[in-house]
């Protein structure tokens, strides 16, 4: 499902299925741990009590190091009984529990800007003990487990009995998810691989979702998150709600495995100081407590078209220093993010807040507005075809070095080899009240909405 270029990722499964039909799914549910939300619900006992069962879902993790539970059944959590539950541990293995450790992966799921698409089928009534669970992740079985310890025959499960459940946590605020999950479905009475949920994209090995069409059982459900005022609604036709706690609209959002977005990269957050991650990697606070510069980019890059992204200043940053707060544009080629303050040569393009100030690399363009007010709106236009860049305040382009045109490229504020893969990212001096940044980068968030300039997604990319 991933596609590695030069150590940076730029993932997503999104494409024509293999048969060449198309499948999209539009939209995903946030849970975040800050908010402590999540879905649950009390469903009648399974016919089978729990004998038999499917789970699938996509997941993209917005958190690492922490153990994180996506799925639960049972009153217990964090390791106490009685109850099921299938987790992620802190060292970033995939587990699931039933009563004891039954399966830990051996390989970590630590690419926080791709989609995983988890398949969980349990069936102890298999005569051969390693048939009773299996777990496919992006598409493929998975085989080497430090533990693999495996039910007995016919023995019951948590799963789909008369107990509370819940999606994004365990029943305690204990271990709240943090990523987003999409196409969430469950199974009573099926213990289906993932051929019936996903595909590989014609001659890839990119994993991409398929509509499921089969039954689903009495207990079964879809839930994919299109209602933001009811997140836990079932989409299967049996009317199996489950209840959203904590949920706000805003939860309901359009990254989605065949649109993955750009969101800060959690791996680059804390390359020279530290800072905060928050709202599904799209909120960054950069910590006080040195005087040192850091900056973080985008996991996402792109390398055609023309592409847009708007940066909201939600807190100013208090001490007066030149590069205090600053956006920027980079390719692909280095490290610009540890190597110091703003402006670098490692940056294409930057725009500082504290004085305005726009260069291309070292090489100051003139100074535009200041913007080192709370809720300035800072616009980053980047034409790849053409090898060209400007920047704007409250929908704004700055007027530097001649009047801009974004549209038909005059005037640009700074300019690159034409076809270079880029991505945007901000920075803030550590001293002071250091700044807080989120990210717009869909349409619907943007204040300024270009003719001809789409998102940092895959989707836009042309992967769709």
């Amino acid at each position: 499902m991933s596609i590695f270029k030069d150590g940076l990722i730029r993932q997503g499964a999104s494409s024509a299925a293999a048969g060449g039909s198309v499948y999209s799914i539009d939209q995903s549910i946030r849970f975040d741990d800050d908010t402590n939300n999540y879905l649950s619900k009390t469903p009648s006992a399974g016919a089978d009590g729990g004998k038999k069962y499917t789970y699938s879902f996509w997941i993209k993790r917005n958190t690492l190091a922490k153990a994180e539970y996506i799925i639960h059944a049972g009153s217990g959590y964090a390791g106490l009984n009685p109850a099921d539950y299938l987790y992620f541990d802190s060292s970033d293995y995939f587990r699931s529990w039933h009563g004891t450790n039954t399966l830990v992966g051996t390989r970590k799921l630590r690419d926080i800007t791709a989609w995983y698409h988890i398949v969980y089928a349990y069936d102890s009534t298999q005569s051969v003990a390693s048939d009773r669970i299996k777990l496919y992740i992006n598409g493929e079985r998975e085989f080497n487990f430090s533990t693999a310890s495996y039910p007995s025959l016919n023995a019951t499960s948590y799963f789909n009995t008369n107990v509370a459940h819940y999606i994004g946590g365990a029943n305690s605020s204990a271990s709240r998810l943090t990523s987003y999950m999409a196409d969430i479905h469950f199974l009573d009475g099926y213990a289906y691989g993932p051929e019936y949920f996903g595909e590989f994209k014609k001659d890839t090995d990119i994993w991409i979702p398929i509509e499921y069409t089969e039954s689903y059982g009495t207990n079964g459900f879809k839930i994919d998150g299109r209602d933001s005022s009811d997140l836990g609604d079932d989409e299967s036709g049996n009317s199996n709600d489950y209840a959203s706690t904590n949920f706000s609209a805003d939860d309901k959002v359009t990254d989605t495995p065949t649109n993955n977005h750009g969101t800060f990269n959690l791996l680059e957050a804390n390359l020279r100081y530290t800072t905060t991650l928050s709202n599904g990697n799209k909120t960054i606070r950069f910590a006080s407590g040195s005087s040192g510069y850091s900056g973080t980019r985008l996991g996402f890059f792109r390398s055609n078209g023309k592409v847009y992204a708007e940066f909201n200043l939600d807190t100013i940053h208090t001490h007066v220093n030149a590069d205090g707060v600053v956006v920027f544009v980079v390719d692909d080629s280095n490290d610009h993010v540890s190597a110091g303050g703003a402006p670098v040569a490692a940056y294409l393009g930057s725009y500082m807040g504290v004085t305005g100030q726009i260069s291309q690399g070292t090489v100051s363009q003139g100074n535009g507005s200041t913007w080192n007010t709370a809720n300035a709106r800072i616009g980053v236009y980047v034409d790849i075809e053409n090898g060209k860049g400007w920047f704007s305040k409250d929908g704004t382009v700055q007027t530097v070095n001649g009047t801009p045109n974004v549209e038909n490229g005059t005037n640009p504020h700074f300019t690159f080899t034409a076809g270079t893969t880029v991505t945007v990212g901000c920075g803030a001096v550590h001293t002071g009240t250091p700044a807080t940044f989120t990210l717009k980068n869909t349409a619907d968030e943007w204040a300024t909405t270009p003719t001809s300039y789409t998102a940092f997604s895959t989707k836009a990319e042309g992967e769709a």
